[in-house]
């Protein structure tokens, strides 16, 4: 099934670069906002899989649209676009509820692969970004006593850990020798133990409490 995309960002040249690849790559452009409040009212008429959201924008930002389009019950999956690799910008997305944020250098492909598996229900990080944003909260939050880390089991331990490196579903599978379908579970297992609702509030929750590291 192809999956309907939607554009939202105020530079038209990128917007018009953007909707070219996007529909060579195989999806449906179903619209495209230039600020915030287009990009609501938009995604609340159009209810496109995935929305491309440029974080700064005029008429709310990007992330102040996300958390609007949140908080009225919108199921689209956002993935946020973003020029510089801001901490705050990038946690308050989180919170927000996007599910993706990656910066403007990345390739046609690299964009086009998260837009799939942002449409999967996966989070999706440039890797530098991922490496960043973690970094950061290894600085700020300290690891919490012996008994928190023995919470989730040593392969739960083990998938969160491939997750921090920034895989996928297929590519934890693949590295730890199991199905798909078993990462799931343990992935479901992980978000219960952890009160997490997705794989980045996990990984950030996994961070806080020293369960996962960084290499």
């Amino acid at each position: 099934m192809t999956i309907r995309l939607m554009l939202a960002d105020d530079h038209r040249m990128l917007r018009e670069g953007l909707r070219r690849s996007m529909t060579e790559s195989g999806f449906e452009v179903v619209g495209e906002a230039c600020d915030g409040l287009e990009a609501v009212s938009m995604a609340d008429q159009l209810q496109p899989d995935v929305i491309l959201m440029d974080v700064t924008m005029p008429n709310r930002g990007g992330v102040e649209a996300c958390r609007l389009l949140k908080s009225t019950g919108n199921q689209s999956k956002i993935v946020m676009l973003t020029m510089h690799a801001d901490q705050e910008v990038l946690t308050n997305a989180i919170r927000a509820g996007a599910i993706g944020y990656l910066t403007k250098d990345c390739s046609t492909r690299e964009i086009a692969d998260s837009v799939r598996l942002a449409a999967g229900g996966d989070t999706v990080l440039s890797p530098h970004l991922a490496r960043s944003m973690l970094n950061e909260l290894r600085k700020l939050e300290a690891p919490r006593d012996a008994e928190e880390e023995r919470i989730v089991t040593r392969r739960e331990e083990e998938v969160l850990q491939l997750i921090a490196d920034g895989c996928s579903t297929p590519e934890v599978a693949e590295r730890l020798f199991i199905s798909q379908k078993t990462v799931k579970n343990h992935l479901a297992s992980i978000y219960q133990k952890l009160d997490a609702r997705d794989r980045t509030q996990a990984v950030l929750q996994a961070v806080r409490m020293g369960i996962v590291s960084l290499s």
